[in-house]
């Protein structure tokens, strides 16, 4: 077992002699005689340091490991001790005192000057050793700055050489080079040098002395010039042999281009033409610039005087230019629309009460009228049709009288005629009625869906044509002004007597009447009579004489323009005509409610995921078609509607609608003209009590229309041409779904009772039965269904393992380095690894801030801990003092007290 610590520190002092027996007082005297004393106590202080040291193994850090292998080479590193910590650690930590102490006498302090004299700080340095030492820095700053060659000192005695020559002119050797004979000045006479001048001004000086002075005169020493004169004559004839040079240059350039001239005569020469002969000068008229003059010499005068006389007529036959109006602001525009129409009103007024007008008058309106007619017409002359066309109505559509652009629904491709006529007639009319019928179907259907037959039916079926009027109105006597109707009682009031032709012309005048722009009150009035439109496009369609869907058209288009100033009014108005029929009539829809679902997709986005109209809607036509078991051909006439509008809906979102197909598969099973054995799928399969299948093929093909909805009276050909157009529409309804979700996964499961359904009916028993028309389209269908089906089982091929062999594990042969170095990065991305090298470095600068914060955060500490001790024991000393003062007084004064009460009694005895 190893001694312990005391007993190694008593044995160390043993062996270095501090421990020991006494010596006796006779040695201890000469030892301090013979100053032996003071040689053992630095000894003895030695030899406890070394002891110190040797019990201490943390005061010293070794460099590193034992050299690995010896070897020997120039410079030898030692391995002993390079650093104490501890020693560092202390000082430190005294540098981090020092620094605390001044921050805290600097704390709260701004300003201030320091003094930074040598020694001013130091209170042992006497006066006179201050200013030597200040002295002899000042001569060593001076010094410092000093050069051997600095030209501008005036005790430099040295010379410059080169080569071990002297540079000076002062030698025999060595002359200027610019002292040349052939680089005199041509005038030096009259301008001497300084030290000619020197010279003269001295003879002169020495002129007086007489005759046999001047004679006799010797030339006196010359005088060594200065460093600044010689730059100085130096620096002049540089400049003047600059100045020859240029000289000369200019002169040689001069001659040059005056060789350049000459150039074209001398290349004239060389090919053999001679010089042209001078140009005869031209006659001088007075009074006309010399340019024109010799323009008019060198043409003829009869020409000339041609040319004048046609450029004159022309800029006399020139068409003036007139002021152009100023473009009026919309507010002006609009209340220039509404004046007239007021104007016009009351114009119509006059003549219905046979007021007399005056002829001036009647020219003025036929005047105005015919200029704007091509612009503004609102269809207010040649009267309204009952398709009426954009040029007819002189707007681009019924919502434009020069108040509003945004009429026509978003995403419709409605384009203005403006090639209209009245060259044109008739024929040009129609065409543009059917066209304006086809655009009107891109808002409900999509562009495929358009062209197909069975999608023309019900609102979308084809308008009859309807003689137009040619006159204001079917009448011709069509109001120019009416009272804006606020409900719809009120509309039905001013409307009364009004042809349904001329309702639209009547909307659109009272929507100019009343804009907003013209009153404030007028914004409300429109919100109100935008609710009354969306009520009577119901109330018209469920009249016994129903309109030309053409009236609905239009109104649908103003309810749109409306919507977008009117949003939440309107809405909440078809929200409510919604839940009236969901709660009332859910399974028996008027046509009011077929009209409004049809506006419903042409005034509301049908894409959104949840919307607050379009869902509700779509909810109740999914409801009538999974719920309603039809049993007339009416109910399948509503449902294939209903199935047109769901289809409508999803044209962009493309979401499946399932009720859709129960309807349409079941509707096709029970117009079959033979039952089917067994029932493909699962979908809800009706049987009507009275029997609606096809039993003779009817004589002419036809399409659904809106009357189709309506419970009537038909004959059996009527009947059997309504079942046919039924299928028909079926079909196409069947087709258009295959289209619109044929990317869905479950495209299989769907259409694959359906294609067993249209097989039945292309079977020869069902065949015979049905129209020509309607056959190839079931074998065109079949076909389709028949390859969308192969292609949906290819691509929806189930979940199973790759055919292939087991691939083996990647192996790479092992890269080695020879000399590998653990603390070197080997990336080959140059950026990675300057990142690396970044990363690194902030963590080591972070973790050396955080390792000197923590070592200010201690030293605050400490010094804050030592300052509030020294304060509380300078307070508690205070404190001790001041109570013993006063206690001391107190004793005091109770001795005195009780002296005084003693004194008094013994008074009294």
């Amino acid at each position: 077992m190893p001694p312990s610590q005391l007993k190694r520190l008593k044995a160390s002092l043993r062996e270095q002699g501090l421990v020991g027996p006494q010596q006796s007082k006779k040695q201890r005297k000469q030892n301090a005689q013979n100053g032996v004393n003071k040689e053992k106590r630095v000894q003895k202080k030695v030899a406890l340091e070394g002891i110190r040291e040797q019990f201490n193994p943390f005061e010293f850090k070794m460099t590193g490991k034992a050299p690995k292998f010896e070897v020997t080479t120039n410079k030898r590193k030692d391995n002993g001790v390079v650093r104490r910590p501890g020693v560092a650690k202390g000082l430190a930590e005294e540098r981090l005192a020092k620094a605390y102490e001044q921050d805290m006498q600097r704390r709260k302090k701004v300003g201030g000057i320091v003094d930074k004299r040598f020694g001013e700080n130091d209170p042992s340095m006497a006066p006179e050793e201050k200013m030597l030492e200040r002295f002899t820095l000042e001569k060593q700053r001076h010094h410092k700055h000093s050069s051997a060659f600095d030209l501008e000192d005036e005790d430099f005695s040295g010379g410059l050489t080169h080569m071990g020559k002297s540079l000076s002119l002062d030698g025999p050797a060595i002359a200027d080079d610019f002292d040349e004979e052939d680089l005199e000045l041509s005038d030096a006479e009259d301008h001497p040098s300084d030290e000619e001048r020197q010279a003269q001004k001295r003879r002169r000086s020495s002129g007086s002395e007489g005759e046999e002075g001047e004679e006799d005169e010797e030339e006196l020493p010359e005088r060594k010039k200065s460093k600044q004169e010689v730059m100085k004559e130096l620096i002049s004839k540089s400049k003047f042999h600059k100045y020859e040079r240029q000289a000369a240059k200019d002169e040689d350039e001069d001659l040059r281009e005056e060789l350049d001239k000459e150039l074209s005569s001398i290349h004239a020469l060389l090919r053999g033409i001679g010089p042209k002969s001078a140009a005869p000068p031209a006659t001088e008229i007075p009074g006309m610039n010399p340019a024109r003059a010799a323009l008019l010499n060198g043409t003829d005068k009869i020409k000339f005087d041609k040319e004048y006389d046609m450029r004159l007529r022309q800029l006399a036959q020139d068409k003036r230019s007139k002021p152009t109006e100023r473009s009026k602001t919309e507010d002006e525009k609009i209340e220039e629309e509404s004046r007239k129409l007021r104007e016009l009103e009351a114009k119509r007024l006059r003549r219905m009460q046979g007021a007399p007008e005056s002829s001036d008058e009647e020219d003025v309106a036929a005047k105005d009228v015919e200029e704007d007619e091509e612009d503004e017409d609102f269809g207010l002359g040649s009267g309204l049709k009952a398709r009426p066309t954009a040029a007819e109505l002189g707007a681009e559509d019924e919502d434009d009288f020069l108040l509003d652009d945004d009429l026509i629904a978003s995403g419709s491709d409605l384009e203005p005629s403006e090639d209209d006529s009245s060259e044109e007639g008739s024929e040009d009319e129609g065409n543009e009625n059917e066209e304006e019928d086809t655009e009107f179907l891109k808002d409900l259907l999509t562009d495929e869906e358009a062209n197909r037959p069975e999608f023309l039916t019900g609102a979308n079926a084809p308008l009859r044509e309807t003689p137009f009027p040619e006159n204001n109105g079917v009448n011709g006597n069509l109001a120019y002004t009416f009272k804006c109707p606020e409900s719809h009682e009120e509309l039905l009031e001013v409307t009364k007597g009004i042809a349904l032709l001329d309702l639209p012309t009547v909307v659109q005048r009272i929507r100019a009447l009343y804009h907003p722009k013209l009153n404030s009150e007028n914004k409300g009035k429109l919100g109100r009579f935008a609710l009354a439109l969306v009520d009577h496009i119901s109330y018209l369609a469920n009249q016994l004489e129903q309109p030309p869907f053409s009236v609905l058209q239009t109104l649908i288009r103003h309810i749109h323009s409306l919507a977008k100033t009117y949003p939440l009014e309107i809405a909440n108005s078809f929200r409510s005509h919604l839940e009236e029929c969901s709660e009332s009539r859910s399974l028996s829809p008027t046509p009011g409610d077929l009209v409004i679902l049809t506006a419903i997709g042409s005034i509301f986005p049908t894409s959104d995921h949840f919307h607050q109209v379009v869902t509700p809607a779509i909810l109740t036509m999914g409801r009538y078609l999974g719920l309603k078991v039809p049993q007339t051909l009416f109910d399948f006439a509503v449902g294939a509607y209903m199935c047109t509008l769901c289809l409508t809906y999803q044209s962009l979102s493309k979401r499946y609608v399932p009720e859709l197909m129960s309807f349409v598969e079941n509707a096709l099973c029970v117009l079959a003209p033979e039952e089917l054995s067994k029932l493909p799928g699962n979908f809800p399969y009706h049987e009507p009590k009275c029997s609606v299948r096809i039993q003779a093929t009817p004589k002419s093909a036809r399409h659904l229309s809106m009357k189709d909805c309506l419970l009537q009276n038909l004959s059996e050909a009527d009947e059997e041409s309504l079942k046919a157009a039924l299928l028909e529409t079926n079909l196409s309804l069947l087709e258009a779904a295959a289209d619109a979700w044929v990317d869905k996964s479950a495209f299989t499961e769907v259409f694959e009772p359906a294609l067993k359904i249209i097989q039945h009916l292309g079977s020869k028993t069902c065949r015979s039965t049905l129209p020509s028309d309607t056959q190839k389209h079931l074998a065109k269908l079949i076909k389709k269904l028949t390859v969308l089906l192969q292609t949906a089982r290819h691509t929806r091929r189930p979940l199973e393992l790759h055919h292939h062999r087991p691939l083996a594990i990647k192996t790479s042969i092992p890269k080695f380095e020879e000399s590998y170095n653990p603390e070197k990065h080997y990336d080959p991305d140059r950026e990675r690894t300057e990142v690396a090298k970044l990363k690194k470095e902030y963590k080591r600068e972070k973790k050396g801030a955080m390792r000197e914060l923590r070592k200010d955060a201690t030293v605050v500490a400490r010094e804050s801990l030592r300052e509030k001790r020294e304060r509380d024991a300078a307070y508690e000393k205070k404190y001790k003092r001041l109570v013993a003062e006063i206690q001391g007084e107190e004793g005091a004064e109770a001795k005195a007290y009780e002296r005084e009460k003693e004194w008094r009694k013994k008074g009294k005895k």
